[in-house]
């Protein structure tokens, strides 16, 4: 069978792109990699793509000067992970707060990692998980 090195991309929906990158550029702090009318893409730690898309957007194929993307849409409130060191951990509590971001959840895992739960604008339940420790080898 062949084999699978990571996931490349994850992609988010959101209602209003402007609202969304404020969000991810300002608060979050991501560097864009491309962004245009329908959606935005964020460099993390040059590991993997954010994507966000405004949703609906992308319910029909889209030519690009390499071929077809086919369509794709996402609804509700979905969930990512962001993995952070154990010694950012407290300082990105602290910043989330002086930010007016309700902490709405906090985890100790069995492994000795920990985790924060907030929300981005469009309701998706964001995570900053210390790595190692939330998963077994991860």
């Amino acid at each position: 069978m062949p084999k699978i090195q990571s996931i490349l991309e994850t992609a988010l929906y959101v209602d209003d792109l402007d609202r969304a990158t404020a969000f991810y550029d300002g608060i979050m702090g991501l560097p864009v990699l491309y962004a245009d009318d329908r959606m935005c893409a964020y460099n993390i730690n040059g590991r993997s793509v954010l994507l966000l898309f405004v949703r609906g957007a992308t319910t029909e194929p889209v030519q690009t000067p390499g071929g077809v993307i086919p369509p794709h849409d996402g609804s509700g409130q979905l969930h990512i992970a962001f993995a952070v060191t154990p010694d950012e951990i407290e300082p990105w509590r602290t910043y989330l707060a002086a930010h007016g971001i309700p902490i709405e959840g906090a985890s100790d895992w069995k492994n000795g990692g920990h985790s924060l739960y907030f929300r981005d604008p469009d309701g998706h339940l964001l995570e900053l998980a210390t790595t190692p420790g939330v998963w077994d080898g991860f």
